[in-house]
């Protein structure tokens, strides 16, 4: 992508796409930010409010807005749009309307001539991205899903504050279903390159407060707690957003954990779960197949078998 101006269509210009084109511009990550939303005037007040930072930033981030036809030689397609969850709802109440927008979405967006690489927030996020490699027809490299990397930096900040540390000093993901069946596989969590599991044998007074089932439920929840808050969450994962689309244009080869559609790893196939991934200028360059403990691999087949139930739920409506 080098070479020429790298190009993203951010669909939705609610506070996740708004979020998530803030970030970009602060971060330049690229050349080009086309907003796209059902409502025009709500897509093209958010480009010239975008433009207006410019004075203010490294480099200039062309913003405006546009339509689905425009969307021919963008280099990244991110889409936001969504169904949010009431009150008193799951990510799966808004099942539904998930696949009545996003087969709207992406069908326009494929009329265009789009050949680049889709990257999903709109919730359900591991099905949402599954559908739209459905529909799309593109290959699963070209498919990706914020998945559990949303997931994966709460597990890092919270284990920061257990440990007081710097949470890039930790390393470790949250896997499986952005959703309620996600685990956290500790065998493969480390503190600056030591396994977590030693630090705490190895210092069980010191350590003897830590709860890792503690740790993990609420990683899990993390998001509900900011929702029931304040209705929404976004700065989190537009910046997730953000990191995955600057590694893509600048061919990075970061390891994020993200949905990815499954073709024997894991020994999975024909699903879409929250999995480590390397993430350059093709997409999903590699799927990082992580030994799971034998505990790790069952809570890892759950979360598939349930991801796989919705699915196959949702085929009627496609």
């Amino acid at each position: 992508m080098k070479g020429k101006a790298r190009k993203v269509a951010i669909v939705g210009a609610g506070m996740v796409g708004s979020s998530c084109a803030y970030s970009m511009v602060n971060q330049s990550i690229c050349d080009e930010i086309m907003m796209i939303d059902r409502t025009y005037d709500r897509a093209l007040a958010h480009a010239l409010d975008l433009s207006h930072c410019m004075d203010f930033t490294s480099t200039r981030t062309k913003v405006h807005a546009g339509t689905y036809t425009d969307c021919t030689d963008m280099d990244v397609v991110i889409i936001t749009a969504g169904a949010n969850p009431k009150p008193g709802q799951d990510r799966l109440s808004v099942l539904d309307d998930a696949v009545i927008i996003t087969r709207e979405i992406v069908t326009a967006i494929m009329e265009s001539g789009f050949d680049g690489i889709f990257v999903i927030a709109a919730n359900p996020v591991d099905i949402v991205t599954y559908l739209v490699q459905s529909i799309s027809g593109l290959p699963r490299n070209k498919v990706i899903g914020t998945g559990t990397s949303i997931d994966s930096s709460r597990l890092k900040t919270l284990l920061s504050e257990v440990f007081s540390i710097d949470p890039r000093s930790v390393q470790g993901y949250a896997l499986g279903e952005h959703g309620d069946s996600q685990f956290v596989a500790w065998s493969h969590v480390t503190i600056g390159g030591k396994p977590i599991l030693h630090i705490l044998r190895q210092h069980q007074e010191r350590f003897s407060h830590v709860d890792l089932d503690d740790i993990a439920r609420k990683t899990k929840d993390a998001g509900w707690e900011i929702f029931t808050r304040k209705g929404a969450t976004y700065f989190g994962i537009a910046n997730a957003l953000a990191y995955i689309t600057r590694s893509i244009l600048n061919d990075d080869g970061k390891i994020i954990a993200v949905s990815a559609v499954l073709d024997g790893e894991y020994g999975h196939t024909n699903v879409c779960t929250g999995v480590p991934a390397i993430i350059g200028s093709k997409g999903i360059q590699e799927v990082i197949e992580l030994e799971l403990s034998p505990e790790e691999q069952a809570k890892f087949d759950a979360s598939c078998r349930f991801i796989s139930d919705n699915i196959r739920a949702m085929s009627g409506l496609v």
